[in-house]
Order: structure tokens, then C-alpha cells, then sequence
């Protein structure tokens, strides 16, 4: 796998907030993420139910392709238009119009052949910069919420 740059300083402070086990989950599946699509920009969400990061190679959040939710028990992997995506598995959970996830409680599970062909899946159908765009590779905080239904 290709080296992936290091979290931003703020996903690890709002990652501290969990247990090791969750921030160590959420750092392994941000591995994998980013190990397969590089050139992606990280949006950070220090979020109302979770810390979330969502993956977009134009930037924008609307055109994110992936995200991770960190939870006090498990991480979601999240697949924006999952509902499009082939899961021959059937290992994706979601009964929406387009998001699926996939939860993470153990670094085996992300570790399985099925969830990178996912990944892979979904970059192959996120959308691409027309233009300049920010900076590819990039960690941006997005927002921080004032108000938190988990651990502070």
C-alpha cells in the first residue's frame, strides 16, 4: 500500500475523544482510503453523533465519494452512492436512496478483500475536477459542532 499523509492535527483531537481501539479503527480505514485514492482532499466534521471525514476529489462535500463516521462502538466506512455499487457480498448495510456503510468493530473487517474492492469501486465513480480545484491530498475542517450527542 502507499504511504498516506498524516492525520491533520485536529482529526486526532477530535478523534481523542474515543477509546484507542475506535481512533486506531478509524486511522486503519482512513488508511485504506487514502491509500487508494491519494489525490483526494479529507473534509473533517467534529460532528453532533461522531468525528467524521469525508473523501472528495473536487473539494466540494456534496461530491464526496466516501466517509468514515467514528462511533463510541464501531467505525462506519460510508459509501455516498453506494446504493449504485455492486455488493456481491451483501455486505452493505442501508436502506436509503443512496448512502450504504459498512461497519468496522474489529481491524480484521476492513482488512477483508471485499471492502477495498468497495473502496475502489466508489472511486471509480466519484467525480473529477473540471477544473483547479483544492489541493489535492489536503485535510480541510469542515465544522465543529458546538452541541455533541458522544464522548467530549
Amino acid at each position: 500500500m502507499n504511504r498516506v499523509p498524516p492525520p491533520a492535527r485536529e482529526y486526532l483531537e477530535f478523534l481523542s475523544a474515543y477509546e484507542p481501539r475506535i481512533t486506531s479503527l478509524a486511522l486503519a480505514v482512513r488508511e485504506l482510503v487514502l491509500g487508494e485514492a491519494r489525490e483526494a482532499v479529507e473534509l473533517l466534521y467534529d460532528a453532533y453523533n461522531a468525528v467524521a471525514a469525508g473523501y472528495s476529489f473536487t473539494g466540494r462535500p456534496s461530491e464526496a465519494f466516501i466517509h468514515i463516521a467514528a462511533y463510541t462502538g464501531w467505525v462506519n466506512l460510508g459509501f455516498n452512492r453506494g446504493a449504485e455499487l455492486e455488493d456481491p457480498g451483501g455486505i452493505l448495510r442501508g436502506s436509503g436512496k443512496q448512502v450504504r456503510h459498512i461497519r468496522i468493530a474489529e481491524l480484521s473487517d476492513a482488512r477483508k478483500p471485499v471492502v477495498r474492492a468497495l473502496v475502489r469501486a466508489a472511486i471509480a465513480r466519484a467525480p473529477r475536477p473540471a477544473g483547479k480545484t483544492a489541493v489535492a491530498g489536503t485535510s480541510v475542517v469542515r465544522a465543529i459542532y458546538a452541541r455533541r450527542r458522544r464522548p467530549t
